[in-house]
C-alpha cells in the first residue's frame, strides 16, 4: 500500500478576473474549486494510473470534511486525524493580468492530535511506500519528517520526500527511496546557483553520498535528471505543450515516477515528466489520457 501524508491540506478557490483594482470590488468572469495539498495531490494522480493509496494528515472543520468527501468520491481511501478546533486551510487564488495569492495557515495540530497521526503510520510496514511532501504548519515540530522515518526505521518501508533545506537535508540518514528537488532547491541546500547539467548530477550525486536511494531532479524547461540506485544517470527532456497550472506539477511527477518504478527507472523517469507535463498543461491534476498521451511525446 501507498500511503500519503498531507500536513494542512488544502481547498484551493480560484478566481479570474479582469484588471484587479485593488482596494476596490472586482467581479470574477469564472470560478473553479480543487482540493488538494501535496500528498492528497500524489494519491490522485496515482488513481488516475490505476495506483491505490491511503490519505492521512489532518482535517478540521466544514472544509475538512469537504476534502474527505471529495476524496471519498474519487474512490480514494483517507484515514485523516479530525482536529476539534479550526479549519482546514482556504486558498485564494486571483487570476488577472497577474496571478496574486492568498494562502490560509490552517488549524493548530496539538500534541494529542500528533500523536494519533503516529499511531496511524505504526500501521504501514514491510514493503509498504510513504510519501512525505510539502512544508509543515508552524505549529508542528520541525523534525516532523525526521519523527515519522525514525518510527518506521527498519521496517523496509520505501519513504519518498518532496521537500527543501533542512527539512529534506535531515532525513537522508534514513535512506530514502525517492527524493525530488527541483534545480533551484538543489542549489539553495548547498549554497550554490546550479548553471550546467555537469553541476547539477555533481551536487545530486552528494545527496546520493548522505543517503538518498533514487534522487530525482526537475529542471523546468530542461527536463529532468534522475541519479538511480544503480549509479545510472537517465536524462529526459520535456514534453510539448502549453502551460497553463504549475500547481501540483511536481507532485505528479512523485505519482508518475512512483508507478512507474516497479517496471524500470528509465520508464518511471518518464511516466513520471509525463505526468507533471499533463498537469501542467492542464487547469487541474493531470488526467490518465493527457499523461498517457505525453508518455508517447517522450518513448518515441
Amino acid at each position: 500500500m501507498i500511503y500519503t501524508i498531507t500536513f494542512n491540506p488544502a481547498i484551493d478557490y480560484i478566481v479570474h478576473t479582469d484588471e484587479l483594482k485593488i482596494g476596490m470590488t472586482n467581479r470574477s468572469k469564472k470560478e473553479e474549486i480543487y482540493f488538494g495539498g501535496k500528498g492528497i495531490n500524489v494519491s490522485l494522480v496515482l488513481k488516475e494510473l490505476g495506483i491505490k493509496s491511503k490519505a492521512l494528515g489532518f482535517t478540521a472543520g466544514f472544509t475538512g470534511a469537504a476534502i474527505e468527501k471529495f476524496l471519498d468520491n474519487c474512490g480514494i481511501m483517507s484515514d485523516f486525524v479530525h482536529l476539534d478546533n479550526g479549519f482546514s486551510r482556504i486558498n485564494v487564488k486571483i487570476k488577472s493580468s497577474a496571478e496574486t495569492e492568498l494562502n490560509g495557515c490552517g488549524p493548530d495540530i496539538p500534541e494529542k492530535a500528533l500523536e494519533e497521526l503516529f499511531r496511524k503510520t505504526d500501521e504501514i510496514k514491510e514493503g509498504d511506500t510513504v510519501v512525505l511532501a510539502g512544508s509543515i504548519p508552524s505549529s508542528l515540530p520541525e523534525d516532523i519528517y525526521e519523527k515519522i522515518l525514525s518510527r518506521l526505521d527498519g521496517k523496509n518501508v520505501k519513504a519518498v520526500v518532496d521537500a527543501t533545506k533542512s527539512l529534506l537535508m535531515n532525513v537522508l540518514k534514513y535512506k530514502p527511496f525517492l527524493i525530488k528537488p527541483n534545480i533551484y532547491e538543489l542549489g539553495e541546500m548547498f549554497g550554490v546557483k546550479l548553471k550546467t547539467i555537469d553541476e547539477i548530477i555533481a551536487y545530486a550525486g552528494k545527496l546520493k553520498e548522505m543517503g538518498a536511494v533514487n534522487v530525482l531532479v526537475s529542471m523546468a524547461e530542461d527536463g529532468a535528471v534522475l541519479l538511480d540506485e544503480y549509479g545510472k544517470t537517465h536524462i529526459c527532456g520535456v514534453c510539448r505543450g502549453t502551460v497553463k497550472n504549475s500547481v501540483g506539477a511536481g507532485d505528479s511527477m512523485v505519482a508518475g515516477f512512483i508507478a512507474g518504478s516497479e517496471k524500470s527507472y528509465e520508464y518511471a523517469l518518464k511516466l513520471g515528466t509525463a505526468s507533471g507535463g499533463a498537469t501542467a498543461f492542464s487547469e487541474g491534476l493531470a488526467k490518465k489520457e493527457e499523461i498517457l498521451r505525453l508518455l508517447e511525446q517522450l518513448e518515441n
